[in-house]
């Protein structure tokens, strides 16, 4: 059978899949769209990560596949509804990243809180900033509030109750007498009131018509003042220019966004000479060693899926 793949998978992961299938390896197809949509007609699974979009022009190019594997977890990048009515199974790579995303968490909510570690270029050049820079939180003993409270989060809050947080979540999915809080000594919230009291907030839900701008501006401004935000859950959900906004303003301290509602980012420029403000490109989930398990998970899958239509 023959097997596309249209981003980027670790070469191991590759080789296993080349030893039992025709493989068509092109990490960048996915910015070729005559050249993905000719070759998605002859494949029988294909295999991608965020930016090919599953959908559309694409999904009825797929007349044969059977697979899709998402090296990654979300999903909102393909139509899943519309893979399941012409039969094909969509295999994502579920909790693969999620000690790489929840180690992102803790190390970007401690830069943040400490906001000493900037000054490199100053010190080199014989400048001495330290009163600037000795009013920096700690994170033991502050609040961490996790908006989605799945694989992801609860790996987050084992890391961050270790290091002395206390851990609140709000999650629409989970019942408050759900023994998952419980077990992960987390006291449920709802929304409005964990955003009342979480120093750090830390988002881990898909994009729905439900989460789409539930960070606006008003609500931005109901989080507790002088609070810390960082998204690695999906663009579309926290507004842009109001987080701008609201850094600018100093009603946050902080924020780390790894993920955009335009992706690759184009030129922002309520982002720039933004305080306190750390921006990545869609990787909080990539580490060598994620990016081994994702692969390896997804190439075990998709082996097994095509075993069972030969």
């Amino acid at each position: 059978m023959r097997i596309l793949i249209t981003e980027f998978m670790d070469l191991p992961a590759v080789a296993r899949l080349q030893a039992a299938h025709e493989v068509s390896y092109q990490p960048d197809l996915v910015d070729k769209p005559a050249e993905l949509l000719a070759a998605a007609q002859t494949c029988d699974a294909i295999i991608v990560r965020n930016r090919t979009q599953v959908r559309g022009e694409l999904l009825a190019a797929l007349g044969q596949c059977r697979v899709v594997g998402r090296l990654g977890v979300g999903l909102d990048n393909i139509d899943v509804a519309g893979c399941e009515a012409r039969g094909i199974t969509v295999i994502p790579a579920t909790g693969a990243n999620a000690l790489s995303v929840a180690e992102y968490v803790i190390a970007t909510a401690m830069l943040l809180l400490r906001g000493a570690y900037g000054s490199s270029q100053l010190v080199a050049q014989g400048q001495w900033p330290r009163s600037a820079l000795s009013q920096g939180r700690e994170l033991s003993g502050s609040t961490l509030g996790l908006v989605g409270f799945g694989s992801i989060g609860q790996l987050t809050a084992r890391l961050a109750r270790a290091l002395g947080v206390t851990v609140v979540a709000y999650d629409p999915a989970l019942p408050a007498d759900s023994s998952v809080y419980a077990e992960h000594q987390v006291t449920p919230l709802s929304l409005d009131a964990l955003l009342q009291q979480a120093d750090v907030v830390s988002l881990h839900m898909p994009l729905l018509d439900s989460t789409r701008n539930l960070f606006d501006a008003q609500r931005l401004a109901t989080m507790k003042p002088g609070a810390v935000l960082i998204n690695t859950a999906r663009g579309g959900i926290v507004d842009e220019v109001a987080l701008a906004s609201a850094l600018r303003s100093g009603q946050l301290s902080g924020a780390a966004v790894d993920v955009f509602a335009q992706e690759p980012l184009p030129a922002a420029p309520h982002f720039v000479d933004c305080p306190n403000l750390i921006l990545t490109p869609h990787i909080a989930g990539l580490t060598v060693e994620s990016n081994e398990r994702v692969s390896s998970l997804v190439a075990d899958k998709v082996l097994q899926a095509l075993a069972k239509l030969a």
